[in-house]
């Protein structure tokens, strides 16, 4: 089938499933209070972390941070695409999938037509990889069969200026459109040979297509066959790709009938290509930038464990650091993150080539975990055999342990850096806590979202907390958007505040189209930006018990942020009267402000 599933029809396919006999059929379930609770399927545990709560048709890890909805359950646990699983769902509710072929807002259309234009372009280099000499040479000596050129869509760019642009940009529109995917680049200067202000992207080089997680191609990496600079080139950025989202050969891992233990995080296109071939199909790339931490919430949806496999020089060393940085708001008890260096001379590509896979997994064993491969590195900046030294050890690692979300985890690594250090554990969190107090750290987003730091209703919460107060309730209990009545949309409209668009755009959303439950919220917001947020706020606990109990809990939030905010702006206006003056309209405004702040109609 082709076209677009309605949105209308997930809400409605999600709002029919029961979660609770969908992940009982799989997992053991056993109830506690109004929850489901079991061992965790994602990760190895003795005692239940895993929560199942029909109300809000959702579940949640507390140990390895899983969470999703029914539909994302089917997405990792049988690791199923987000179709799959909508096809399952509907053949368990019996009902058909209905299509809409019209664009939506236009944007998934065109996102739909440029994946089309992609999947074109990349059978087309496919076709042309064995009828080329060079290129089917460079993939001989690559050691790649023809199985392996099969599974990734491995193909060849030919040396031309203008080949792609020829056989795919016929048409003005056509060309806009190999413009916007990144396949072919305009002029800084005049025009060229005949006129034309436009060239293909890749010429001459080997050709990766980049998958998302539906299969579909959404950009392409590029190597060069002979000498040359640069080695690989990527897709720019486009509406289809973010090269900080996306992992190369995930797609190919999903698909994999492997029993999926672990993903191993390499650098490069061949890398992954080379260990798939090996039977090591759990290898991934990431695409020519450092590992982000939206590239670790991915790779944890499906693993409790990752690997990173890199090069021994100092480039290698380098990227590592980096990594380790990226993941440290992702750490936490339940996960493992582990660092393996390869010998001098060797990239994946290479040694698995060389020696086999079986050797080669036998290396995995030896990887350092996170916190050893930390307690390694800050020693290699700090002289361990004198006091000074020491002392320099400690404040390298304060930041660095900062970024850590409190939990077992935490603990455990701070005893094992107060040990490097002959420092008693609790004297060490003394001291850093002292030092923070003096001069606070930043605090990570993650961090700031994670359920243990999290403030329950009727807690005080600044600004920033308030805002996440009130989106927090909404996606606990999103039916009271048709509640609001005037003055909170006003209040809602007025304010200016971190996160306040996506409240707003919460609220439209839901008063425009009502769901009954946070599972089928999130659905809604599955391919946004926001959505890995959304899940975190749906996976805290809260004390609001009911509807009414929420709406109060968010008029509240609202009323107390718009105080705030007049307060901020009286305190500037003052400020500014105070040092500089203010104009004829800042004077009129000071003067309300002085009035007292806005008087919200308390609504029925």
């Amino acid at each position: 089938m082709s076209g677009r599933i309605p949105q209308s029809f997930i809400d409605d396919l999600v709002g029919r499933t029961d979660i609770v006999e969908l992940i009982g059929a799989r997992v053991p379930l056993k109830k506690s209070g109004r929850e489901f609770k079991a061992c965790c399927p994602f990760h190895d545990e003795k005692s239940p972390s895993f929560w199942v709560s029909p109300d809000k048709q959702f579940y949640h890890c507390f140990g390895c941070g899983a969470h999703g909805t029914s539909l994302g359950f089917l997405m990792n646990y049988d690791r199923l695409s987000f179709p799959e699983a909508i096809e399952e769902l509907a053949s368990r509710a019996g009902v058909e999938i209905p299509r809409d072929t019209r664009p939506d807002d236009g944007r998934n259309r065109e996102d739909a037509d440029l994946a089309a234009l992609m999947a074109r372009v990349a059978a087309h280099w496919a076709q042309q990889l064995p009828g080329n000499r060079r290129a089917a040479e460079y993939i001989a000596r690559r050691g790649l069969s023809p199985e392996t050129l099969q599974k990734f869509g491995i193909g060849y760019a030919a040396q031309s200026w203008n080949d792609v642009l020829q056989r795919f940009g016929a048409q003005a529109r056509d060309r806009q459109a190999l413009l916007a995917a990144g396949l072919v680049i305009e002029r800084d200067a005049a025009a060229g040979p005949g006129g034309d202000k436009l060239y293909d992207r890749f010429r001459d080089r080997i050709m990766f297509p980049i998958r998302d997680a539906r299969g579909r191609v959404i950009a392409f990496g590029g190597r060069i066959i002979d000498q040359g600079e640069p080695k690989y080139l990527n897709s720019p950025e486009t509406s289809l790709f973010h090269k900080g989202r996306e992992l190369y050969g995930l797609y190919e891992v999903r698909q994999s009938r492997q029993t999926l233990r672990r993903l191993m995080v390499v650098e490069g296109y061949m890398d992954v290509v080379r260990l798939h071939q090996a039977g090591i199909e759990y290898a991934v790339a990431t695409l020519g930038t450092a590992t982000t931490p939206e590239h670790l919430k991915r790779a944890f949806r499906l693993v409790n464990e990752i690997v990173f496999a890199f090069d021994g020089d100092r480039a290698g060393r380098a990227a590592a650091w980096r990594a380790l940085n990226n993941a440290l708001p992702e750490v936490r008890e339940g996960r493992q993150l582990r660092f393996l260096f390869l010998p001098e001379g060797h990239d994946p590509d290479t040694l698995v080539g060389a020696e086999g896979k079986q050797a080669f997994e036998q290396r995995l064993e030896g990887a350092l975990p996170l916190s050893e491969y930390l307690v390694q590195e800050i020693t290699a900046q700090a002289d361990l055999a004198h006091a000074d030294g020491r002392a320099r050890f400690a404040e390298i690692a304060r930041p660095l342990v900062a970024r850590i979300p409190e939990g077992v985890y935490r603990e455990l690594l701070i005893e094992r850096l107060a040990e490097a250090i002959r420092l008693p554990s609790n004297r060490l969190k003394e001291l850093w806590a002292a030092a923070n107090t003096a001069a606070p750290a930043r605090r990570d987003e993650s961090a700031r979202e994670s359920p243990r730091s999290a403030p329950r209703a009727g807690q005080s919460a600044g600004r920033g907390g308030l805002m996440r107060q009130a989106v927090l309730t909404l996606v606990h209990h999103p039916r009271i958007a048709t509640e609001l009545a005037a003055a909170d949309l006003e209040t809602l409209a007025e304010l200016d505040e971190p996160g306040a668009d996506i409240l707003r755009a919460l609220i439209e959303d839901l008063r425009r189209t009502p769901c009954t439950s946070t599972g089928q919220l999130l659905e809604r917001w599955r391919d946004r930006p926001e959505a890995e947020r959304l899940n975190r706020l749906a996976a805290i606990e809260t004390l609001i018990a009911d509807a009414a109990a929420a709406l109060r809990e968010f008029r509240n939030a609202l009323s107390r942020m718009q105080a705030e905010q007049w307060k901020r702006r009286l305190d500037l206006l003052l400020e500014k009267e105070k040092a500089e003056g203010l104009a004829a309209d800042e004077r009129q405004e000071l003067q309300r402000l002085i009035a007292g702040p806005p008087a919200r109609r308390n609504p029925a």
